[in-house]
């Protein structure tokens, strides 16, 4: 398996941070690569369509909103991956909070390294936008 964990700092609070990116339908709200989100299963899947064309299907695995924390799999992507699960949780104290994302999947149709660059650039581009939302 390999693994991918990245994080980053934002000047607002967790519980600021978690009411943006806590739900699982949310990513169209601050991921600048995903245009719109659907909610199939009651709510247990969804269909993300990206900008500029392609779908990923993700299935959510647990939530803890107490703990602020989501844990997904990865049902069908373009992405060169498989057996791809993710976790995405926020911590903090005050004015301040982290986020962290990390996953765990086997390259697929590329090598190790080219998989981790794609997951990696994902993760990037949601922080950055992340931060240009609430400052860090």
């Amino acid at each position: 398996m390999t693994k991918v964990s990245m994080s980053t700092d934002l000047n607002a609070s967790a519980d600021q941070v978690w009411q943006m990116i806590g739900r699982f339908n949310a990513l169209p709200d601050w991921h600048p690569a995903v245009e719109k989100s659907e909610l199939t299963e009651a709510g247990q899947t969804r269909r993300l369509s990206l900008v500029g064309g392609g779908t990923i299907v993700e299935k959510l695995e647990k939530v803890d909103d107490n703990a602020r924390t989501y844990t997904y799999s990865i049902v069908d992507s373009p992405l060169p991956v498989s057996n791809y699960t993710a976790t995405i949780k926020v911590t903090g104290q005050g004015d301040g909070s982290t986020i962290e994302w990390s996953s765990e999947f086997d390259p697929a149709g590329a090598s190790p390294e080219d998989a981790m660059k794609a997951i990696q650039s994902v993760y990037q581009a949601g922080f950055d936008n992340l931060r240009k939302m609430f400052g860090g």
